[in-house]
């Protein structure tokens, strides 16, 4: 007869009578902490095998999903005028933050993956000797980031010059063109049918074109450029 409340156990010669008590967790927490190194969570021998075999099997399958469907390629140009915030949104995708950055002479690429889809982006630089440079650059591009100031009215018939310039380009007839409404939490950004109408875009019949408010610095609007750029690029 054992008391009650007390549970009769069958002690293995082998195994020490203190094993497996509340603090020796070590028959327990070994795996784990070889893994995280800390026992303070602890799984016992059937679950970390079930969670290891989970692990696994989604790495497999991530490895088997990229071999089939391999990511895709998109040669991505960004331009607009200075300071339109190119850089910075540059920088905001491929690091997700914003450091310190200085006017752009020649130009920064960085490689961003979305959506299973490889964005090659080239920013090119906005100064006024740079800009009769875009066509070259944007010879074979998959996308056109224009980026524009949408705080900055008084350039905004500059953006709308130099876009029409571009686009009337034989290079750029088969190119997308998104265009990234930045800076919209400054007080006096223009709306995007505002910005829409004083570029000109509605008149761009032939071009597939979207419009995105954004604001680089938090990374407001980024995204939902890249996911129009992403479902047309898989077209």
């Amino acid at each position: 007869m054992h008391p009650v409340g007390h549970e009769a156990r069958h002690q293995d010669p082998d195994v020490p009578a203190d094993h497996g008590k509340i603090g020796d967790t070590s028959w327990e927490c070994d795996a784990r902490r070889s893994e995280h190194g800390s026992g303070l969570e602890c799984m016992t021998g059937p679950l970390l095998q079930l969670s290891l075999l989970k692990k696994s099997a989604e790495k497999l399958w991530s490895t088997v999903y990229r071999w089939v469907n391999p990511p895709k390629s998109a040669k991505c140009i960004m331009i607009g005028l200075d300071a339109a915030g190119k850089t910075t949104i540059l920088y905001k995708l491929k690091l997700g933050k914003v450091d310190t950055t200085i006017p752009t002479i020649g130009f920064n690429v960085e490689t961003v993956e979305y959506k299973n889809i490889l964005f090659k982006a080239f920013d090119v630089g906005g100064k006024d000797k740079i800009r009769p440079l875009w066509r070259g650059w944007c010879q074979d591009a998959n996308a056109i980031i224009f980026v524009v100031d949408s705080n900055d009215r008084a350039r905004m018939e500059d953006n709308s010059y130099e876009i029409h310039r571009l686009l009337n380009e034989d290079q750029t007839k088969d190119a997308l063109f998104l265009v990234y409404a930045n800076k919209v939490d400054l007080p006096n950004a223009m709306k995007a049918a505002e910005v829409t109408d004083k570029l000109g875009l509605h008149s761009l019949r032939s071009r597939r074109w979207y419009i995105q408010l954004c604001q680089a610095t938090n990374g407001d609007g980024l995204y939902e450029g890249l996911d129009w750029l992403a479902s047309m690029l898989k077209r």
